[in-house]
C-alpha cells in the first residue's frame, strides 16, 4: 500500500521515513489522471489499466482515497470550524432549496385565489422559471465561487432572496408573480444554492457523502416548515402577511448562514483562468451520462413536487388541505433519505448507493403510486413518505457524486455546468405534468414519470460503467 500511496506524491515530497523517495520516478502525472477515478478526460481514462493502483482486490479507488488536490489529511473532516460551516450551509439550503421543494403549496394557493382564472399549465410556468434559474444559473455562480469564494456571493444572494420574499407579498397579477418569484427568486436562489453546496467540498472529502446529506437536510426542514407555516397563516393573516412572516424567518436564517459559511481553500490560478461555461466537460462520458441522469431526476422530483397538491385535489375525494400535508410528509421523510444513504455511500460508494435508491424509487412508483395513488388516501401518504426517502437520497448524493468526478477546487465549475443542462427539465416538467393531469388524467402523468425514471436507471448505469472503464463490477466501490 505504501507503493500505491507514493505514486501520487511529486518527486520533491518525502515523508518522515523517506519512503516516497523511491517513487520519485513513478510518473505522478499518470496517477493524477486517475484521481477520483472520474476526474480525467476520456482519453486519459483509456490509457490507464482499470485496476492500476487499486490494491490487491482490484477494486477501483474511491474519491476519498485519491485526489490530485490534497491528501485526505488536508481535509478537516470535522472539528468545530467545519461543523459550523456545515451549519451555515444547512441554513442557506433551508431557505433556498427548502422553498423550492415546497413551491407546490404556493402554486396551489395561487391557483385557488389570485390566479384562479389561469390553467395549471399557465401557473406552472412561474415555479418552473424559479426552479430553472435557481439550478441553471449555477453555471455562472459555480466558477465565480471557484474564483472568489462564498463571502460576497452569499451576501448578494441573501439580500436578493430576502427582498424577493417581501416583494412577493405585494404581488397581485400573473406578470408580477413571474418577475418576482420566477426571475428574481431564481437568480437569488442560484447564488445561495450553488454557494452553500460548494463550500462543503472545502471541508469534507472522505466524509463528504454524510456532510452533503446533513447540509441537504436543510431543504427537508424547509420543505416541512413552509407548508405548515402557510397552512396556519393563510386563514389567519391572509396571503400578504403570510409571505412577510416567511420573509422575516428567511432573513434571520440567512444572517446566521452568512456568519458561519467561509472558505478553506484559496482560489486557484487555474480557476481564475478557466472558462465560465465549460461545455468541454461533456467530452467525458462519465459526466455526460450523469448529467442526463440528473436531467431525469429533475423531471420526476420537481414535477411531482409541483403537481402533487393539484393531483391530490383533482379527484375531489381527499380533504382540501391534503396538498399541504403530503408535501410536508414527503419533505420530512426526505430528511432521513439524505442522511442514511449519505452515510452508507461513504462505506459502499456514492454511485453504488445512488443506483440502489433509483431502483427503490422506481419500484415504489410502479407498485404504489401508479395503481393506488388516486383511490386511497392512505396509499398516497405512504407513497409520499417513501418517495421522499428515495428522492431525498438523490438530492444528497448528486453533489457527492459530482465531487467524485472532479477535484475539490473545480467543484463549482462541474456543478454549475451540469445543472445548466439538467435544470432545463425543471422549466417544462411542472407545465407538462399539469397539462397531462388536466387533459388525459393523473394516471397517465404518473406513467410518464415512471418511464422517465426507467430511462434514468439506464443512463446512470452507463455512467457507473464508464467510471469502471467499461468493465462492469458489482462489488466495486465507486
Amino acid at each position: 500500500m505504501d507503493a500505491v500511496a507514493s505514486s501520487a506524491v511529486p518527486p520533491i515530497v518525502t515523508d518522515h521515513e523517506g519512503k516516497h523517495e523511491v517513487a520519485a520516478d513513478a510518473q505522478p502525472p499518470a496517477r493524477e489522471t486517475r484521481s477520483s477515478h472520474c476526474a480525467s478526460e476520456p482519453t486519459e481514462a483509456k490509457d490507464q489499466p482499470e485496476t492500476e493502483n487499486h490494491g490487491q482486490e482490484g477494486i477501483p479507488i474511491d474519491v476519498e482515497r485519491s485526489s490530485a488536490v490534497a491528501p485526505d489529511d488536508d481535509f478537516p473532516e470535522g472539528g468545530l470550524e467545519a461543523w459550523l460551516v456545515l451549519a451555515g450551509s444547512f441554513l442557506a439550503l433551508f431557505v433556498s432549496f427548502g422553498f423550492m421543494v415546497a413551491i407546490g403549496t404556493i402554486q396551489e394557493f395561487l391557483q385557488q385565489h389570485q390566479l384562479s382564472h389561469y390553467t395549471s399549465r399557465d401557473i406552472g410556468w412561474i415555479p418552473s422559471v424559479f426552479v430553472y434559474l435557481a439550478l441553471g444559473l449555477g453555471i455562472w455562480v459555480g466558477p465565480l465561487f471557484d474564483r472568489y469564494g462564498p463571502r460576497w456571493l452569499a451576501l448578494i444572494g441573501s439580500v436578493a432572496y430576502t427582498a424577493m420574499m417581501f416583494l412577493l407579498a405585494e404581488c397581485k397579477t400573473y406578470w408580477q408573480f413571474l418577475l418576482c418569484l420566477g426571475f428574481l427568486g431564481g437568480i437569488a436562489g442560484a447564488t445561495l444554492t450553488t454557494t452553500s453546496m460548494a463550500v462543503v467540498s472545502h471541508w469534507f472529502k472522505r466524509r463528504r457523502g454524510l456532510a452533503v446529506g446533513i447540509a441537504m437536510c436543510g431543504s427537508s426542514f424547509g420543505g416541512i416548515a413552509y407548508p405548515l407555516v402557510l397552512r396556519s397563516s393563510f386563514p389567519k393573516y391572509g396571503y400578504a402577511w403570510s409571505m412577510r412572516i416567511l420573509a422575516f424567518m428567511i432573513m434571520g436564517c440567512l444572517i446566521l448562514s452568512n456568519i458561519l459559511m467561509k472558505p478553506r481553500l484559496p482560489p486557484s490560478p487555474a480557476a481564475k483562468k478557466a472558462k465560465i461555461i465549460s461545455l468541454e466537460l461533456f467530452g467525458d462520458l462519465k459526466f455526460t451520462f450523469f448529467t442526463i441522469t440528473v436531467f431525469g431526476f429533475e423531471i420526476v422530483l420537481f414535477g411531482a413536487l409541483g403537481i402533487l397538491p393539484t393531483y391530490a385535489n383533482y379527484s375531489g375525494k381527499y380533504p382540501v388541505d391534503t396538498g399541504f400535508y403530503i408535501i410536508a410528509v414527503m419533505n420530512g421523510v426526505s430528511c432521513i433519505g439524505r442522511i442514511i444513504p449519505g452515510y452508507v455511500s461513504d462505506i459502499i460508494g456514492r454511485f453504488n448507493t445512488l443506483l440502489i435508491m433509483i431502483v427503490f424509487t422506481l419500484i415504489l412508483m410502479l407498485a404504489l403510486w401508479l395503481p393506488f395513488g388516486e383511490t386511497s388516501l392512505a396509499a398516497l401518504y405512504a407513497f409520499c413518505a417513501l418517495f421522499g426517502f428515495g428522492t431525498g437520497s438523490w438530492m444528497a448524493l448528486t453533489p457527492a457524486c459530482i465531487g467524485q468526478l472532479c477535484e475539490a477546487e473545480q467543484f463549482g465549475r462541474y456543478y454549475g455546468t451540469m445543472y445548466f443542462i439538467a435544470s432545463l427539465a425543471t422549466l417544462v416538467c411542472v407545465p407538462i405534468s399539469g397539462e397531462l393531469v388536466e387533459t388525459v388524467g393523473p394516471q397517465v402523468m404518473v406513467g410518464f414519470m415512471c418511464a422517465v425514471l426507467g430511462l434514468v436507471l439506464v443512463t446512470f448505469s452507463l455512467s457507473r460503467w464508464a467510471c469502471l472503464g467499461w468493465k462492469w463490477k458489482w462489488n466495486a466501490k465507486v
